[in-house]
């Protein structure tokens, strides 16, 4: 028997995370938008972690070291849009529970 290709297979589990993503994402009720923005939030600081650590490699030089400084550097940045839009949306979205407050008119009411 031959052994599946660590490529094909890495693939396989991609396009599988990406339906799963997309199907868990799409039927998450709107009452619970805010909440799920959150925990994204979450996740992608501990993205940022992993891709600081990636960005700050070294190693015996050549082009692999450059590769994994150039994605690293991709990630952080890619992951700290995605931190301060979903603060933004987050922020958005509580904004609308919040009270408004209603102008005082002057002279009224006698």
């Amino acid at each position: 028997m031959d052994a599946v290709d660590p490529t094909l297979f890495r693939l396989a589990i991609f396009v599988l995370a990406v339906f799963v993503g997309y199907y868990v994402v799409w039927s998450v009720t709107p009452a619970l938008h805010t909440p799920l923005m959150s925990v994204t939030n979450a996740v992608s600081s501990v993205i940022i972690v992993g891709a600081l650590l990636a960005a700050a490699a070294h190693g015996g030089g050549g082009a692999h070291v450059w590769i994994s400084k150039g994605a690293g550097a991709a990630a952080a940045a890619l992951a700290s849009v995605n931190i301060f839009g979903g603060f933004l949306v987050t922020q958005r979205m509580l904004s609308m529970y919040r009270k408004k407050d209603r102008p005082k008119v002057e002279g009224a009411g006698r």
